[in-house]
This record gives structure tokens, C-alpha cells and sequence, in this order.
């Protein structure tokens, strides 16, 4: 009987008939079919969230309302990334309008703190955590912004899911819960975090049930009242007596005088496909600029995860960080060459630069950062598709908690270079150097993909690689994102510092060990790591069939969801 079995297995392994264990897509990496629907699709870090956006949508709400939803929702269910003391960016495509909308929603360095301060005291960087590294929370402005340009419900309705999770509470889910772990204990020394995260003495495990009732308040008031609640009212007057408190310099005034920016989204076309990113003060034009050089190299023949296409990606990337380094910066404070550094003529002549046969080693570079960060994106039956992305940089925030308000200050102004000349220099009223990026890919005037790859310096390497993985390797949507990625660490930072070793490449797992072996030849420095490599979530429109595919991170706890 045994016999017959073995036989019986062997004929269909060879017969083509496919058994429990093959894989339809015959990748050699961990994916997933993709989610399609027709009449809306929302994809985010938190299942809570997706659904809460699929329900603005069922109600009548469009993509906007359900992305300013979720994104309440994430900042309540995943702190350790997101909040309403961060900033926000968001690309939005207007299915009415046929049009790319872009938004930058960060805050400005407050107009009491001086370079002169961090001079007189010694400082050769910000520091990551405590009142120095913190500025205007641009999020709740960036909503209202959104919302009064293309909402649709009552801006009451679009907050109460986040506000009845924060009264009545949520389960934590297993990758937050790890991060929250972390992150709340390192914060645990500031006023306030062990009282709101840490209820019961420690972080919540997974699978606990969590309440943030001083966050449920606030959002309440944000409901009723607006904006100018949060930047001009009782919320605004809260932050600066506790800021004061704290020797911080984050005042009233500053809070006050906050505005968003609409701003025109840029693009490279990339065989055939127009990608677009948000200007400076963001990095996203890195990622245009890492596929302008690649452009001319053949990826597609090279094949994906080869040595041959990871040195020619590594090395791209090292000359679109020099100049992110040099030139990325707020554009009120300096004039950025934006054009000229997305060009094909600067791309042709950094492409030169590029030794197929060795890895650069002439690298200035300062530390990566270790920012963490929420990227959610919906699409609606009107045919508008919002790309958003949100964070308080480095984890959960600076530790600054306003006494009664449930939420942390960002710690984005850390990324400020304190040398005197550079492009990203302190100064009061200036917003600092950005690491979060919405992303948006267009065919022929039409929406095609909004897509986002959170985690610090990843995000641009990431966009880079998810596009490249579409457009030269054929991917699905979910391939895409799922498939092993490559991290650069070691290039110059807009904070300065610098190395000269070529810094270290990182690799996910199931790389062979030849393709290992051939890189090290080249030069490359090479460590394994589990982490770093980012989250994605995306959202494509499939015009012939007029469905949308949805993709979400198999890195972290997300869900992409329609109907």
C-alpha cells in the first residue's frame, strides 16, 4: 500500500497536477493572491483601520473621508508609528477633477529655539528624545486641509470610529504590541507615557485590550470644534503650558500660526510610467532620481535578486543619497534644484559614476534613521485614490505627552543639521528634513498605483525597488511588496557625519549564498538583519476590467480589504 501512495505522489508531482503544498506563483519568497473589488478598497498597518475605512465608504463617504478615518484609527491602534503629535504628506488623485493633488502637512521648528541655543550648550546634534527635537504636529491641520478640499461626510462622523476604539478599547495586535514594548519603555522617564501607555503598570500584550480615554477626549473636541481647537483653542493652550513646564520651546504662538502647503506632485517617467513623489522638504525625489540612473541599465535581463541587479540598485542609491543629503531641505529657506537633480541629463551623468564591476567606497554617511511610520491608502467608487502617509518619526514620538490629551509630540525636528551653511540647518519657523513619502505611479495620464514603503531611509530605496519589481521583474501587486529587499545603511544623512567605508548592505532572507559570495567580490560589506526593511501597502486600478487590486505588508500586522 505504501508503494502504491509513493506512486500515486510522483504522478502528480510530474504530471503538472498541482498538490497542498505547491505555490501558484512559483516564487521563492512568502506571498499572497491580491484582494479585487469593484467598488472600493482600503489598505493599512492595522485591520482595524482598513475595516473602519471600508465603512466611511459603505456609508456614503469617499476616499478622503475614509483615508482621515484611518488614519484617526492608526493613531490611537498604533502609536509606536503614527499620532496626531506627527506630521503628514499625502498625494491625492480627484477622480472628478483627473488630476494629482500633492499635500504637505509638517510642522516648522519653533520661533523661540536658535541655533545659537544649541551652540551655547554644546549640542552637536539634536537630540533624539525630550523637548528640543519637537515641532509643530501638522497631522490634524493636514485632515482639515484634505477635508475641506474634497470631503464629503461631517468631519464628527469620519473621527467617531477612532473615538468609540479609544473609549471603549481595542486588542493589541502582535508586531505593535512588540514595538509598543519597546518604545513605551524607553519613553517610561517622561511625564505622562507610563499613564496612558503602560496602564496597568506595563505595555499591553497581544491580544489585550487597550483604552485611551484622554486621546478619545481630544478627538472629540477636534470633532466638534475644528482645527483652530487643536491649534488655536483649549488643546493648543495645553501643549504650551506643558512644554513650559518641561524647559521646551513649542509655544502657543507656534501652534497658532501652523498652515499646511498644497503643493504640485513631481515625476520621472520610468519606461513608459510616470512616477511621482512630493517635492522637499521630503526625500521622495530620491527614489526618482535612484530610477532615472537605473533607467539605463538593462534590469530586466540582469534578473531579479541577482548580484549583478543588487550592485548596479546599491549603487544608484549611493548617488541619489549624496545629493539628499546636500540639497533635500525646506524649500522656503533654500532654493532646491529639484529639476535638475530628477533630470535624465544629471541622471545620465551620475549613471557614468557607477563601476559595474565595483562597489563605490568614497561614501560621507552618518547613521540611518530609525524612524517608524504608518502608510495607508483607499480608493473609492468615483475613482479617487489617496496615497497618505503619517508619523512621529523616531517610534512613538519625543516622550513630550501634554498632560491630559492622550497623544505625543513628534521628534521630527532630530533630522535638523546643526552646521551652519548646510541646506538643513536649524532655524526657527523651518520645517526640517523629512523621511515619509506618499507615492503615486500614472500610465498615460491615467492613475495606475498609489503605493507607500514606510521605515526611515527605506522608504525611498523601497518605492525604488517596488517599481522596478512591477515594471522590469513583472510582478503582481502583492509581489511587489512582498518580495526580499535590499537596505543601503551608510551614505551621506542631512545631519551630517560622515563615513568612508561604503557602508553596509542588508539583505532579507533567501538570497543565495553564490549571489552573497559574487557582491563581496565587488566590495560590498554585507550583514543579514530581520528588520528594516519597511511596510507596504498599495492600491492599483485595472482600467480594462475597472476593478481595483488591493496589497498589503506581510511584514506587519496590515489587511488590504474591499467590496
Amino acid at each position: 500500500m505504501k508503494k502504491v501512495i509513493g506512486y500515486v505522489l510522483v504522478i502528480f508531482l510530474f504530471s503538472g497536477i498541482l498538490i497542498a503544498q505547491d505555490r501558484l506563483t512559483g516564487r521563492d519568497f512568502a506571498t499572497r493572491s491580491e484582494v479585487i473589488a469593484q467598488h472600493g478598497m482600503a489598505c493599512t498597518s492595522q485591520p482595524l483601520a482598513t475595516q473602519v475605512a471600508l465603512d466611511i465608504l459603505k456609508k456614503g463617504g469617499n476616499a478622503v473621508d475614509a483615508a482621515i478615518a484611518a488614519n484617526a484609527v492608526l493613531g490611537l491602534v498604533e502609536p509606536t508609528g503614527s499620532g496626531i503629535g506627527g506630521d503628514l504628506f499625502a498625494i491625492i488623485w480627484d477622480g472628478k477633477t483627473k488630476k494629482l493633488y500633492g499635500l504637505n502637512a509638517s510642522g516648522r521648528s519653533p520661533k523661540s529655539l536658535t541655533l545659537d541655543y544649541f551652540k551655547e550648550k554644546g549640542y552637536e546634534k539634536i537630540p533624539s528624545y525630550g523637548p528640543l527635537p519637537v515641532s509643530v504636529p501638522g497631522c490634524v491641520d493636514g485632515w482639515f486641509e484634505m477635508f475641506k478640499k474634497f470631503g464629503s461626510l461631517p468631519m464628527s462622523e469620519i473621527l467617531q470610529p477612532a473615538i468609540n476604539y479609544a473609549r471603549n478599547g481595542f486588542p493589541v495586535t502582535e508586531l505593535i504590541a512588540s514595538y509598543w514594548r519597546g518604545g513605551a519603555r524607553s519613553l517610561s522617564r517622561y511625564p505622562n507615557i507610563a499613564e496612558i501607555y503602560m496602564p496597568n503598570g506595563s505595555p499591553p500584550q497581544k491580544g489585550e485590550i487597550f483604552k485611551n480615554p484622554y486621546l478619545a477626549n481630544t478627538l472629540e473636541k477636534i470633532a466638534k470644534g475644528g482645527r483652530n481647537v487643536f491649534y488655536k483653542g483649549e488643546i493648543a493652550k495645553t501643549i504650551d503650558a506643558f512644554m513650559r513646564k518641561m524647559d521646551g520651546f513649542l509655544f502657543y504662538e507656534d501652534m497658532a500660526n501652523h498652515t499646511s502647503e498644497w503643493v504640485d506632485p513631481v515625476s520621472v517617467n520610468y519606461r513608459g510610467y510616470d512616477i511621482w513623489e512630493l517635492p522637499p522638504n521630503g526625500q521622495g525625489i530620491a527614489a526618482l532620481q535612484i530610477l532615472n540612473i537605473l533607467e539605463g541599465f538593462d534590469m530586466t535581463s540582469m534578473g531579479f535578486g541577482s548580484a549583478e541587479y543588487i550592485h548596479h540598485f546599491i549603487e544608484a542609491k549611493k548617488l541619489a543619497f549624496e545629493d539628499r543629503a546636500k540639497y533635500y531641505a525646506d524649500p522656503a529657506f533654500q532654493d532646491i534644484p529639484v529639476e535638475k537633480l530628477i533630470s535624465e541629463e544629471y541622471a545620465s551623468k551620475r549613471r557614468e559614476l557607477i563601476n559595474p564591476n565595483r562597489a563605490a567606497r568614497r561614501i560621507d554617511a552618518g547613521e540611518m534613521e530609525h524612524g517608524n511610520t504608518i502608510f495607508l491608502t483607499v480608493a473609492d467608487s468615483e475613482g479617487t485614490m489617496v496615497s497618505l502617509i503619517q508619523s512621529n518619526y523616531r517610534g512613538m514620538g519625543s516622550g513630550m505627552a501634554p498632560d491630559g490629551l492622550g497623544f505625543i509630540l513628534q521628534d521630527r525636528g532630530e533630522l535638523f543639521s546643526l552646521k551652519e551653511g548646510h541646506f538643513n540647518c536649524y532655524a526657527p519657523g523651518k520645517r526640517p528634513f523629512h523621511t515619509i513619502i506618499p507615492g503615486f505611479i500614472t500610465k498615460d495620464g491615467k492613475p495606475w498605483i498609489s503605493f507607500g514603503v514606510m521605515g526611515g531611509s527605506m522608504q525611498p530605496q523601497g518605492h525604488a525597488q517596488v517599481v522596478i519589481n512591477l515594471v522590469d521583474f513583472g510582478m503582481n501587486l502583492q509581489e511587489a511588496g512582498d518580495a526580499l529587499r535590499i537596505r543601503h545603511g551608510g551614505s551621506s544623512q542631512p545631519t551630517g557625519g560622515k563615513i568612508t567605508d561604503g557602508g553596509t548592505v542588508y539583505l532579507e532572507s533567501g538570497i543565495p549564498y553564490e549571489t552573497i559570495r559574487a557582491l563581496l567580490r565587488k566590495g560590498h560589506r554585507i550583514q543579514w538583519t530581520v528588520g528594516g526593511y519597511g511596510g507596504y501597502q498599495a492600491i492599483m486600478w485595472d482600467e480594462k476590467n475597472k476593478v481595483y487590486y488591493g496589497a498589503s505588508e506581510s511584514r506587519k500586522d496590515g489587511q488590504a480589504a474591499g467590496y
